[in-house]
Parts: C-alpha cells; structure tokens; sequence
C-alpha cells in the first residue's frame, strides 16, 4: 500500500494550551466563545452576538461546572466521603449528568430524582453513568423531585443532598470561572444573556460582569409557559433545565435588568435554526436563550455593542424530544438505497 504523507509546507501548527488532566474533573470550564453570524444578520440585529459553548463541556452541558464544584467543595469541607456517602439530588437531568460523572470518578453512589417528562436520553446517559434513577409525575414538575428527594435523603443511611436550588457553590462556580473565561476571551461584554434554571449561571457569571463593568446588562430567560420570575403561574413547558416554577433560593433576583419569556415552540425553532444555519447543534434552553440575545441585538441601544448569550447544553440529549419529532420520524422511516448493479 502506498503511504501518503501529509503535505506540511508552510502549514502552522496549533498552539496546544491545555496540559494532561489528572481525572475528568480537570477537563471542565475553559469552553469556548462564538460569533454568531446568519442568525443575527437574518434578524436584523445591529450588535455582535457571541456564544458561550457550554455544550463542549465534558458531559456536554454548563452543569459540569456546579457538579463538579458542589462535590470537590463538599468534600473539602468534610462534608461527604468518596466510598461511603450517598449522593441524592433531583435534577431535570444535566445536573445529574454533571454529577454522575464526577461520582463515577471519585467513587460515590448517586441516586437522583428527576420528573417523568424529561428526555429518554437523560435517563440513558444517567444509568450508563452508573446512578440510580427515580422518577417523579410530569405535573409536579421540579417541585415533585425536590420532595421526594427529600423523602429518600430521610430514609437512606449516610445520604446527603448537595441541593443545587440552594447551595452557595453553584453561583461560585460561575464567579470563579464562567465570569473570567468570558473576560478574558472578549475584551467588553456589555449584555448577558443566561437562561435561569437554579440561577446559578447568571448569579455567579452576572455579579462577575457587573463588578468588572458596572454597566453589563444582565437578562433573565424564562419560559413564557412558567413565567414565575415575572409574576407569573407556574405552569408545564417544554423548555428542559430552565423554569423549575419557583423562585430558585440560590437566584440573585437584584442582578439581571431584564426578563425575557420565551415559549417552547419558539425555543424549538430557534435551536433548530442554530444547527441548521450556524453549525451549532444544541438543547431546547440554547434556542430560548439565542431568541432572548436577539431580542437586545436588534435594540439600537445596543448598536455595535457586544451581546454574549449562553448555550447551555448539546443538542444530541433533545433527538427524542418534540423538538426533533419531525426528523425522528424521517429517520425511522428512511429507505436503503439499491447499489449500482
């Protein structure tokens, strides 16, 4: 066989910037930060809109962040024992992902609960991961897995719950690192755009900002099916991971300027345009969030300014999800082409 070597003339290699991580819990953060470009000019959009990839996290969503800073920190302060505690969480399915995989490499049990109306894949990826998974009915909604979460840590020995509605950790995560990653990878960032699920994201990320530049503005996205941070009724939405239909205690509710709702099907089709139009496969959250950033881009207030927007999960988690029924059903039913004879 013939050995064909790359031709390498003139050819400049890539700065290699990360060193060998000791175990998966190094390889998250440090994501990447996009240009959006069809989207916002289809739009009308008079400012730049950046996106913060955290769809190439390890386990492929932004929760990587608060799984993995809940434990460590818990574990510093003595708090639970690789080996021996017993980690239950509710989740509607990232964070236990985040989880899941921090408590395979460092060797705890993990038990979740999470509503019933979640992706298959969540319950996939959180069994290959090792977890145990309860689940709880679709119309107690977040609120459903926190109780019966709280039932299982009273009933188990050695079980302890990081509860990330609640814990300082997860908006420290996003001070510590989401916040200086965004810093040093754009010189200004004068708005923010973060869906808010426990409001971590924007806690953290947004007291960052805001202490850098006073002036960030800072925007909430919700589910205009569960639109609680504006005074709504919670009520059930297809819009996975955002709006748990309570106020989240771990939500700074003084830090974001603006709230935006956006509704499922306009989520949906907004995700799905991401993929199709910018090359960027992503979750249901992701689309709400881009349509929230776009709302601003097209502000002439913000004219020339710098727009940066979360998306905070990969889109291969939503294939058996509403969002992609279309194609679920072209997939199953695709023919096999006849070979030339």
């Amino acid at each position: 066989p013939m050995m064909t070597k790359v031709s390498c003339k003139n050819a400049r290699t890539a700065q290699v910037t990360r060193a060998v991580a000791k175990d998966v819990t190094d390889l998250v953060g440090n994501t990447p930060l996009v240009k959006l470009n069809k989207i916002p000019g289809e739009e009308g959009a008079v400012a730049n809109v950046y996106a913060k990839l955290e769809s190439m996290e390890p386990m492929a969503s932004v929760k990587d962040r608060i799984g993995r800073s809940m434990i460590l920190e818990a574990e510093k302060a003595g708090k639970i024992t690789p080996g021996k505690t017993v980690l239950v969480e509710p989740t509607s399915g990232n964070t236990g992902i985040a989880l899941a995989f921090i408590a395979a490499a460092r060797g705890y049990k993990l038990i979740l609960t999470m509503p019933e109306s979640m992706s298959i894949e969540r319950r996939m990826v959180l069994r290959a991961m090792g977890a145990d998974v309860v689940l709880t009915p679709k119309a107690n909604g977040m609120g459903g897995a926190l109780a019966k979460a709280e039932e299982l840590v009273a009933s188990t020995p050695d079980a302890y719950q990081l509860q990330q509605f609640a814990n300082p950790d997860n908006p420290k995560a996003h001070y510590t690192t989401t916040g200086p990653e965004i810093t040093s990878q754009l010189e200004k960032t004068d708005v923010f755009v973060s869906g808010i699920g426990t409001g971590g994201t924007i806690t953290g990320t947004g007291q960052y900002l805001k202490e850098q530049n006073p002036d960030t503005y800072i925007v909430a996205v919700e589910p205009a099916e569960s639109a609680v941070l504006s005074g709504g009724k919670p009520g059930p939405h297809p819009i996975q991971g955002i709006g748990a239909g309570f106020v989240p205690p771990v939500l700074n509710t003084e830090i974001y300027d603006e709230v935006v709702q956006v509704s499922g099907p306009d989520a949906m089709e907004m995700a799905r345009r991401l993929s199709t139009e910018e090359g960027i496969l992503c979750g249901i959250s992701s689309g709400a969030a881009v349509v929230a950033a776009l709302k601003m881009a097209k502000k002439t207030e913000f004219a020339g300014k710098n727009i940066v927007v979360i998306i905070p999960s990969f889109g291969e988690r939503y294939l058996t999800t509403a969002m992609f029924e279309t194609l679920r059903k072209e997939a199953y039913d695709m023919p096999t082409a006849d070979l030339p004879s």
